[in-house]
């Protein structure tokens, strides 16, 4: 009885239902945002997509070692089972 009485407590309340805004209300709201948003420069963007080219290469350059670190290291063990 004690635990029922305790999960009627712990339930929590329906949130009230939010009031229906119209399509150019809604317009004129994302409009708002879109306008505080601070986008990058053209000089940022393009650093940015910089860097992003360079840590790809390192990325792909360190993932090709250990993978063929690994092969290696799998075709050695195998050499010794058969």
């Amino acid at each position: 009885m004690a635990i029922e009485a305790k999960a009627k407590l712990t339930k929590a309340a329906p949130a009230p239902a939010k009031p229906r805004v119209s399509i150019g209300t809604f317009v004129n709201q994302v409009k708002a945002e879109i306008a505080k948003v601070s986008w990058p420069s053209r000089g940022d963007t393009i650093r940015m997509t910089i860097m992003v080219m360079i840590m790809t290469l390192i990325l792909s350059v360190f993932f090709l070692g250990v993978d063929q670190v690994l092969g290696r290291l799998v075709k050695f063990l195998l050499s010794l089972a058969g």
